[in-house]
């Protein structure tokens, strides 16, 4: 026996979720009754709670219909419990087993590799979430900048750097470009928002929207009271995220360059393709 087994066994469900049957497990793991087999499940769901995890998600009890008895004209077919176990639960079922049972020090060596994976994966799939959201709030934050700049040009706005500094110290508490350079640790020839996560770019991003249809609703002119509505819509979405509970836009984790999230990305991809 070795650990193709485990894979052998493995069942998908209604929502392509994998499983393993706990009536199909014990006899891999070298019990020879289903009873049994229980203790050992429940010190896997006291593990899973100890741990934090909820156990209804991992150790799911079930209802299945047997065949008791075969070759017969009529089949009996018989009601018993089971589970429908995740991985992470097979892995604490067979760390909490006896190792040395060959069958269990296998089960050991298989869930707790394949746990290992799983976990690498989720978190990867979470930092290429993330990287797929930055590039394209990144992406959207210009040009709804090129289009704040061409009304606020429309309605005689001439320093764009001063009137993007009265955007940010809005938003950001008072500070101006260059304070958030400094803050961020960035050097003067950064740009601020290649250093922006997706949470920080979506608050920029409402900012430079608001901003344009604020002007053009009231009808603003003038570099002086256009700079004015742009604090003013500034500090309103800061207000909102403090309700919200967020975390000031100052305050959030400044990520690598964003060249970095477009190469993995690009990576991505290119290893997509290969497996094609």
């Amino acid at each position: 026996m070795d650990t193709t087994i485990f894979e052998q066994i493995k069942k998908i469900n209604e929502y392509e979720q994998e499983y393993w049957s706990g009536r199909d497990l014990y006899k891999i793991l070298g019990y020879t009754e289903y009873g049994k087999f229980i203790p050992a499940i429940e010190r896997a769901k006291k593990a899973c709670e100890t741990s934090g995890n909820p156990i209804k998600d991992h150790f799911a009890g079930v209802s299945e219909m047997i065949k008791i008895a075969t070759g017969t004209p009529k089949e009996t077919m018989r009601e018993v419990d089971d589970y429908r176990l995740s991985r992470y639960a097979c892995y604490l079922i067979a760390q909490n087993g006896d190792p040395r049972k060959k069958e269990i020090a296998l089960a050991q060596t298989y869930f707790a590799i394949q746990t290992r994976k799983q976990e690498t994966q989720e978190l990867l799939n979470q930092l290429m979430e993330e990287d797929r959201i930055r590039l394209t709030f990144r992406e959207d934050i210009k040009h709804k900048n090129r289009k704040l700049f061409g009304v606020a040009k429309s309605v005689g706005v001439s320093d764009y750097a001063n009137f993007q500094d009265a955007g940010y110290m809005g938003l950001y508490g008072g500070l101006r470009q260059k304070d958030i350079k400094t803050k961020k640790k960035l050097k003067d020839k950064d740009n601020i928002l290649d250093f922006m996560g997706s949470e920080e770019l979506g608050a920029n991003i409402f900012r430079a929207t608001q901003t344009r249809a604020k002007i053009l609703r009231e009808n603003i002119t003038g570099q002086h009271v256009a700079g004015l509505a742009h604090n003013e819509v500034g500090k309103a979405i800061r207000k909102t995220i403090q309700k919200l509970g967020g975390a000031m836009p100052e305050k959030l984790p400044t990520p690598e360059h964003i060249k970095e999230s477009k190469k993995r990305i690009k990576t991505s991809l290119k290893k997509l393709n290969t497996k094609k």
